[in-house]
């Protein structure tokens, strides 16, 4: 019974943190373990089964408030406290924390560790953006001060999106620095050692030796992607094809490592191949850095090696479960971290899973079975999450992972060998290059294969919390219950329904209209009874953070008509991922609003592509759209038996110009926030503004608010929704179930 007690106490303590995103959480799995000791008391079993259960709802109480505690918090002199009401430079000193990283946009992201603000003393961890060029020498422990502009991080701004103020608040961050200039406190400090060395050391010795494409990738498989600076699109195309597990640290490279050294080291005695086996694990560990992945496979590595010392056999699960709870206790947070939460399913997944598969691959050759059994343990333990998490996956996931397995395998240990080398002699190292360079270059070029091919990868859309419960609920099924185990086909018919019948229904019926907050740009999502409208793109940037990740989560796979009102460059980043049957332009005489390298990329995709002019109609399917007015531009739409008006930025002159137009009856106005003619508001007369920005016109917000209209602003609200049902809704009303709930 002792054995069972640490796993039901184990397992409450992991419930208790994950029931923390429940109102009442704690209280609910305390009364449990209270409702379950009454139980098995009056079924009169033994008395310490009691006591078990009571213990569980105790331990699942605490490990809520341990949370809490443990939960960072800003202190009296924070730097967020600092953060100045209107926007102005001001200095910020500290020490650099880690390693800067390049982001998607161009710039350096740099930790901080605040010392002052302004020569005031002040503390706390501050996210910093620098250009490449200030930024680049920077290195751990370095004392500098940055002038910038200092900002509060924003709340989750559309629905579904990435909560930059949450992803800080977990960093133990509350305020963000723009970087202009960087100033060295001590022009004479020298940099003390630490693992950044070796993993600087490593990174360029391999980009000089390999380039920096096949370097940078081969850099992420020895250490880690997270201290290496992967290219975005090798890095968008692994993820798009289900191989982002390829370029991050995790059990794959520890078990490689250990195999490797317990095989050199077999012939020796126990003591030498345990102090080599922990020597390799704790480099490995001091170069990737402490990641929850990492920390969990090197802690499993280290059961392994004790089971070699005493010569007992480790029971794999038991020690993936203490591995779990060592990271908990370390850092509670994990709990919510995607890396962590993948890392222990996929894990589970190979335990519990390969075997079975395995056996029913059996009359393949005994080399193959492995490279099949894994990545579709994986992925079956991992796709509940992911759909949850993103809402998208890839069809060619299982063979493409089959297809670079023996590539990954050569290329990590390979990669190891060589980055020992380099640290020796690069000369030497040398010798490697051919060997390592064409497998890298072989692995990319298979990667962008599979990311070629037709559907490379499918939006189902996020499913919801308890449909993730739910598949996980079947799966858990079969692994307990081996003798349904036969019916595996049953229990994969029921997840697919669970997956896509709800998920058809709910898009054939809904009429959802989406003002998405994307700064001074206006974009609106129009989903109509399965049948997806754009309007306007916004800029490449928008697309790629805000619109993709938007439409990918509500399963849309090809946006059936869009029309552009503004000029943008975004059109082509998104033609990149998603087809556009028709692609209306209402561009003036001056500028196409699509350029015409997006016209070409819809030519390609037999789209179709249409100028527009004055007073022209559009219908597809409830919704009618039509051009009032080129110059200035002004646009009709009809959803759902509302009227909406888009009203592009216009002088004066041809505001008055745009008088001569019927504009009575439009209930919902929807423009940038500037300065409306008195006499053009006063014709449309609508029941509702909306603002793609954070301030209005003081002249405008006046008339609207005698007027008595109702105000909407995106980039102060967030994103806005509207359905007929349940009417407008702003992303923070929305109360959305929390994005790493698992």
């Amino acid at each position: 019974m002792g054995s069972t007690s640490v796993v039901v106490w184990c397992l409450a303590y992991i419930v208790g943190l994950l029931m923390t995103a429940v109102p009442f959480g704690g209280a609910i799995v305390f009364t449990t373990g209270v409702i379950c000791a009454i139980t098995f008391s009056r079924l009169k079993l033994r008395r310490t089964i009691t006591r078990v259960w009571i213990i569980a709802g105790v331990i699942g109480l605490a490990a809520g408030f341990y949370l809490q505690i443990r939960t960072p918090q800003p202190s009296a002199i924070d730097v967020s406290h600092f953060v100045p009401k209107e926007k102005q430079e001001i200095s910020v000193a500290g020490t650099v924390e880690e390693l800067p990283k390049l982001t998607r946009s161009g710039k350096l992201q740099v930790w901080l560790n605040v010392t002052a603000v302004e020569k005031q003393k002040a503390d706390g961890k501050l996210y910093v953006t620098l250009s490449k060029v200030d930024g680049e020498d920077l290195y751990p422990g370095q004392a500098i001060a940055i002038q910038g502009n200092l900002y509060k991080p924003k709340p989750k701004m559309n629905p579904g999106g990435f909560d930059f103020q949450k992803y800080l608040a977990q960093e133990g961050s509350f305020a963000g620095l723009k970087g202009t200039s960087i100033r060295l406190l001590d022009t004479n400090q020298k940099p003390s050692w630490g693992w950044w060395m070796i993993q600087k050391n490593i990174v360029r010795s391999q980009a000089k030796q390999f380039g920096d494409v096949e370097g940078s990738l081969l850099s992420a498989m020895v250490i880690g992607g997270r201290v290496v600076d992967i290219p975005f699109e090798i890095k968008d195309a692994f993820s798009k094809i289900g191989m982002s597990h390829a370029l991050a640290a995790s059990g794959f490279q520890v078990t490689l490592i250990l195999g490797v050294l317990l095989t050199l080291t077999k012939r020796f005695p126990r003591a030498i191949q345990f102090g080599t086996g922990a020597a390799g694990l704790i480099i490995f560990m001091g170069l990737t850095g402490m990641q929850p992945a990492v920390f969990r496979a090197v802690l499993m590595g280290f059961a392994v090696l004790f089971g070699i010392w005493f010569e007992k056999r480790v029971k794999l699960l038991h020690a993936l479960l203490i591995a779990a709870i060592i990271l908990l206790i370390v850092n509670p947070l994990w709990i919510w971290n995607l890396g962590f939460q993948f890392s222990f399913l996929a894990t589970l997944g190979l335990m519990v899973t390969v075997p079975a598969i395995s056996k029913r691959l059996d009359w393949l050759p005994t080399m193959i079975v492995p490279a099949i059994a894994v990545p579709i343990a994986a992925l079956i333990w991992t796709l509940p999450l992911q759909l949850f998490s993103f809402g998208m996956v890839s069809p060619y996931c299982i063979p493409a992972n089959v297809a670079a397995t023996l590539l990954i395998s050569f290329i990590s240990i390979g990669g190891i060998v060589n980055a020992g080398m380099n640290l020796i002699s690069p000369t030497i190292a040398s010798f490697t290059t051919p060997f390592l360079y064409y497998p890298t270059h072989w692995l990319i070029a298979e990667v962008k294969f599979f990311c070629q091919l037709p559907g490379n990868s499918i939006a189902v859309g996020t499913i919801s919390v308890m449909l993730m419960l739910a598949l996980y609920g079947l799966i858990c099924a079969l692994w307990i219950f081996p003798r349904y185990r036969q019916q595996w086909w049953l229990f994969l018919l029921v997840g697919l329904s669970l997956i896509f019948i709800p998920a058809w229904y709910v898009r054939s019926n809904i009429l959802q209209v989406t003002a998405l907050s994307v700064g001074q740009d206006s974009v609106m999502v129009i989903q109509d009874h399965g049948r997806i409208g754009l309007i306007n793109s916004g800029d490449a940037n928008a697309v790629r953070s805000t619109v993709l990740p938007f439409l990918q989560k509500e399963g849309v796979n090809r946006i059936d008509w869009a029309v552009a009102v503004s000029p943008s460059d975004g059109w082509s980043t998104l033609l990149q991922d998603l087809p556009i049957r028709s692609l209306y332009d209402f561009s003036g005489k001056k500028q196409s609003a699509v350029p015409l390298e997006a016209i070409q990329q819809l030519t390609a995709q037999k789209g179709t592509h249409s100028p527009i002019t004055t007073r022209q109609v559009i219908k597809t399917g409830a919704i009618e759209i039509q051009s009032l007015s080129i110059e200035p531009t002004i646009l009709e739409l009809e959803i759902g038996q509302q009227r909406w008006l888009w009203l592009k930025d216009s002088p004066n002159v041809s505001q008055r110009q745009a008088l001569g137009s019927d504009l009575s009856g439009n209930e919902i106005l929807w423009w940038s926030g500037r300065r409306l003619h008195p006499k053009l508001l006063a014709q449309m007369q609508p029941k509702i503004a909306i603002a793609y920005s954070k301030t209005i016109h003081p002249e405008t917000l006046r008339q609207l608010q005698r007027n008595q209209v109702q105000i909407y602003q995106t980039e102060a609200t967030g994103g806005l929704q509207w359905s007929k049902n349940q009417g407008f809704r702003t992303t923070l009303e929305l109360n959305e179930p929390e994005d790493s709930f698992l």
